[in-house]
């Protein structure tokens, strides 16, 4: 049996009443009355009035409008001027802080130009200072080079100048090299730092600096004859005879202190010999190595690190 074609179509010349409904026809399809729908969509149209506006509210609404805008121009000035005064506010602050950079940098450049002053004044008096060392340095060798020592002497009770005179006059009997009580223009014991050092040095000021040169050589030389150390009895002690004592030159504290590195030096690069002579220390490697003037503790420094 044939499906029949289903109707989707209107007969103009049939009223909705008489529509009907095939019965082969699916349930998902139905006729429409477009008539029926044209009516509705005519009454609806009808019934929309048009909106109409008369002239005062018409003038009502410009007046609103523009009384809006008006508002919105004044805040929006309001705004800008704000703007402005902020602008402004910030090229100020710039203006100012360029200023302070360049007083900075003219403040600076002034600093440096004083530093540079001070450096070279520095380098100037360091320069000076140096040169019044050297010459006082040459004064108290000059004042000293009469004078010799004698380190490590037992200090006897009450000692007088007296006692030491006789010390030095009976030292001088040993080692061969005479000397009288008026070749000692001075003698006189070094006070210590500390007050429980006892043997402090005692210094002897002769009348010429042959008599201090020839006393020097002949306490070397009898060490050196004798194959023994000088000590306190060849001063006349007849207690603490074995006290071993010293004779040098009478060095400056500056002129001391760089023997004492130049013996340390001796010792570390096996130097052969190290002496002074009228207030000045020398040192030397052998007996073909040149003589070497020590003048500065920077200098051992140098000497203690050549290979």
């Amino acid at each position: 049996m044939a499906t029949p074609t289903p109707r989707i179509g209107l007969d103009p010349e049939m009223s909705f009443e008489e529509t009907t409904l095939d019965t082969e026809t699916p349930p998902n399809y139905e006729y429409v009355n477009t008539d029926r729908l044209l009516r509705h969509t005519s009454t609806i149209q009808t019934n929309i009035q048009p909106m109409t506006i008369t002239s005062e509210q018409f003038n009502e609404f410009k007046d609103e409008m523009r009384k809006l805008i008006t508002y919105f121009n004044v805040s929006q000035q309001r705004e800008i001027a704000g703007i402005k005064t902020t602008l402004s506010q910030i090229q100020q602050s710039n203006q100012n802080i360029e200023s302070s950079i360049n007083s900075l940098q003219i403040q600076n450049e002034e600093f440096r130009n004083q530093i540079s002053q001070l450096e070279s004044h520095m380098k100037d008096d360091r320069e000076y200072i140096l040169f019044l060392e050297n010459k006082l340095e040459e004064m108290q060798t000059g004042c000293r080079k009469t004078n010799f020592e004698i380190k490590n002497v037992p200090k006897k009770d009450n000692e007088t100048k007296q006692d030491l005179i006789e010390m030095v006059t009976c030292l001088s009997e040993t080692i061969d090299c005479k000397i009288s009580k008026s070749d000692i223009k001075d003698i006189y014991r070094v006070r210590g730092k500390r007050t429980e050092v006892k043997n402090t040095p005692i210094v002897i000021e002769t009348n010429s600096v042959l008599i201090k040169s020839d006393f020097c050589k002949m306490a070397k030389s009898y060490n050196i004859k004798n194959k023994t150390k000088l000590c306190a009895k060849h001063l006349g002690f007849k207690t603490q005879e074995d006290t071993p004592v010293f004779l040098s030159e009478h060095l400056t504290p500056k002129a001391s202190r760089l023997h004492f590195l130049a013996r340390d030096l001796a010792r570390s690069k096996h130097y052969k010999f190290c002496w002074t002579s009228y207030g000045k220390v020398y040192v030397r490697k052998d007996e073909q190595a040149p003589v070497i003037l020590i003048r500065s503790e920077e200098q051992v420094h140098r000497l203690l690190q050549e290979d």
